[in-house]
Parts: structure tokens; C-alpha cells; sequence
């Protein structure tokens, strides 16, 4: 079972306990109020730094004036610290560990540990701040987890989907008309190709590019300004790739400025070798039936530009292939054909597929509930 399914469960309940984590360092905190733990936690702070500091040098023989000035300024943190404030009393219990005459690491000890009640006062600041960052991370999760779950949910309706298709249905009544008119088309882009001036040819596909159905890129505005400006004497394509690779001796023979053709079609290169037909073909499995017929349209005047009459007529023939009164039986079938294995049929046809998909769903509508609090 995929990973964003099986934790699902999980992952919620990560999220509602980082909740509840939350809430309850919330209240904590809210119980003295944070200025006050604040207070607690820096005056914690300035004790934990003098026994430290002076573990060593105010205990046994140690020097007799570092005793003295810790005494003094411990004293002062239990002194400077509200008698009201909560964990008072632990600093008095740590100042009387080390009020004595002679003090060991012993007493430096007994001080901390009389200190933990303040301790834990201060770090109910800390775990807040903690318990927020496990809700975020653990929002984030669930939320990636949700994205997950989306995918796999597409996937799995897509799948039921395609299973139901009629795997028996003539898909050949779209296929054939519509494999007869790319075979003619790349027939004729490639005696346009290789025939035309490379001028012409880039000018038409500048021109199509513009068509909201054919899918080219535009040409380089700097090669189609150079191609206008200084053509190489009308050079077909091939020619003007040939040219490419010549050295300027030799390319002197066959242009006016070899430097500045180097210049503007070599960067290009790799723009031009891909000049294809296939942005005017139709795909299989095709296109909705709506989306057709707007190609249709787009592309017989696109293709009229630079293609036989026969050619031409095929792009027509499209509107009727896309007016076939069985094309979404036909198109799905043509859809599960080509993304299903024999494998995934199966799964369709035994129900499994189903099931994972309802158990998706509900493992989705579980995160979801739980991201917005629903679940409570």
C-alpha cells in the first residue's frame, strides 16, 4: 500500500497530540503569566551562571574573595526576585545550600537541585515554543501527506475511469483518418523544410506560433532579423545548418559577412535541428472532442501556408473525426489502450481498484477533518 495511505492514521494523530501538546504549554505558561516566567527563567539564568562560575574557586581552600562575592551576589538574585513570584522559594533553598561558612561542590550540587522547581517554571517557556514548532511541523505533514493523498486519488479515479472503458470499441475509426493526416503532414514540413528558404520557413513558423493550438516556439528575434536584413542568397534550412559548421574561409564563398552569420545562426543551432512537424499533428490517444475541433480549425489555415491540397484536405477530415457520434467511447478507449496494463485491467475488473480508491478517500477525508479541527 502506498506510504500516503498507510499513515494517514498516523499522521493525524501526530497532529492532534502536537495540538493538544500545544494547548497544554499554552495554559501553562498563562497560569503565571509569561512576563513572570520570564523573570523566573532570568533570574534562573544569572544563578546557573555564578555557580558555575565559581564552583572551583569559592569551594575547599579556594580563594577566600571569590567566596565572598559569590555569596553576595547570589544573595542578590534571591534579593532581586519578588517574594510573590512563583519558585521564590527554590532560590531561597538553593541560597541556604551555600550560605555556609565553607563551602564544597556538594553545596554547589544541593543548590541546583534545589533549584528545579524554578527550573521547571522557566521552561514552560521553552516548551511552548517547542509544542508550536511540533504543530507547524506536524501541520506541514499532514498537509504534504494531503497533497499525496490528492495525487493518489486522481490516479486511482483516473484508473476506474479508464478500466470501465470498452477495450473492445473500433478505436481504428479515429485512428485512421487522424494517422493519415500526420503521416501527410510531415511529409509536406519536410519538403517544406528541406525546399523552402530558411527565411520563409522561420517566417511561417513565427506566424503559427501565434496560433492558441499549434505549439511552436517562436523563433529567435535576433535570426529572424538577420535572415531579413542579410539572407544567405535564399538557403534552405539544411543549408543554413551546413553553413554552420563551415569554417569562415569556406563559409566566405557562400555568405556576404561570414562573421556576423556565425554569429546570429550558430547560437541557434539547437532551434533549428528541432524544427518538426509535430506541433501541427494531432495526438493518440486525440484530444476532447471540442479541443479537435478548434485544432481543426486552427490548423487548416496553419498547414494551407506551405502544404499540398491533399494534405490540406486531411486537416478537414478532422471535423468529422471529432463529430463521430461515438467519440468519448472511442477516445476513452483509445485513453486505456495506451496508459493500462493488462495488470491494471485486472485491478479494475476485480474491484480492487475501487476499494483503494474508497479507502483513499476516506484516508483523506480523516487529514482533512484533522487540518481543520473537524475531528475534535
Amino acid at each position: 500500500m502506498p506510504e500516503a495511505e498507510r499513515d494517514a492514521a498516523d499522521i493525524a494523530a501526530e497532529l492532534r497530540e502536537a495540538r493538544e501538546r500545544r494547548d497544554d504549554a499554552v495554559a501553562a505558561v498563562e497560569e503565571h503569566g509569561e512576563s513572570t516566567l520570564a523573570t523566573v527563567r532570568d533570574a534562573l539564568r544569572r544563578a546557573d551562571r555564578l555557580l558555575d562560575r565559581y564552583v572551583d574557586s569559592a569551594t575547599g581552600t579556594g580563594d577566600f574573595q571569590a567566596y565572598v562575592e559569590f555569596q553576595g551576589e547570589f544573595a542578590a538574585v534571591v534579593e532581586d526576585l519578588d517574594e510573590d513570584a512563583p519558585g521564590h522559594d527554590a532560590f531561597e533553598r538553593a541560597n541556604e545550600a551555600v550560605d555556609g561558612r565553607r563551602l564544597s561542590e556538594s553545596d554547589f550540587e544541593r543548590a541546583r537541585e534545589a533549584l528545579s522547581p524554578a527550573r521547571e517554571l522557566a521552561d514552560r517557556l521553552a516548551e511552548r515554543e517547542d509544542a508550536a514548532d511540533a504543530v507547524h511541523e506536524a501541520t506541514r505533514e499532514a498537509n504534504r501527506r494531503l497533497g499525496a493523498l490528492d495525487d493518489r486519488i486522481d490516479e486511482l479515479e483516473r484508473l476506474v475511469e479508464l478500466g470501465e472503458a470498452d477495450l473492445t470499441a473500433p478505436t481504428e475509426e479515429l485512428r485512421q483518418p487522424i494517422a493519415a493526416y500526420n503521416d501527410a503532414v510531415r511529409d509536406a514540413f519536410d519538403d517544406f523544410r528541406r525546399e523552402a528558404p530558411a527565411r520563409e520557413l522561420l517566417a511561417f513558423v513565427a506566424d503559427a506560433a501565434e496560433s492558441p493550438f499549434v505549439d511552436y516556439a517562436a523563433p529567435p528575434s535576433d535570426l529572424l532579423a538577420f535572415l531579413d536584413s542579410s539572407p544567405a542568397e535564399g538557403a534552405s534550412l539544411p543549408d543554413l545548418l551546413d553553413y554552420a559548421d563551415y569554417s569562415a574561409s569556406k563559409l566566405d564563398h557562400y555568405v556576404e559577412d561570414p562573421g556576423t552569420f556565425t554569429a546570429r545562426v550558430r547560437p541557434h543551432r539547437t532551434y533549428l535541428e528541432r524544427l518538426s512537424a509535430e506541433p501541427l499533428t494531432v495526438d493518440w490517444p486525440p484530444p476532447s472532442a471540442e479541443t479537435l475541433r478548434f485544432r481543426r480549425e486552427e490548423l487548416v489555415s496553419v498547414v494551407a501556408k506551405f502544404a499540398p491540397e491533399g494534405t490540406v484536405a486531411r486537416a478537414r477530415e478532422l471535423r468529422e473525426v471529432a463529430d463521430h457520434p461515438d467519440y468519448t467511447r472511442l477516445r476513452r478507449a483509445a485513453e486505456a489502450e495506451a496508459e493500462l496494463s493488462d495488470a491494471e485491467v485486472e485491478r479494475v475488473a476485480s474491484g480492487e481498484a475501487a476499494a483503494e480508491l474508497a479507502e483513499a478517500r476516506e484516508r483523506r477525508e480523516l487529514l482533512a477533518d484533522t487540518l481543520d479541527g473537524s475531528d475534535a
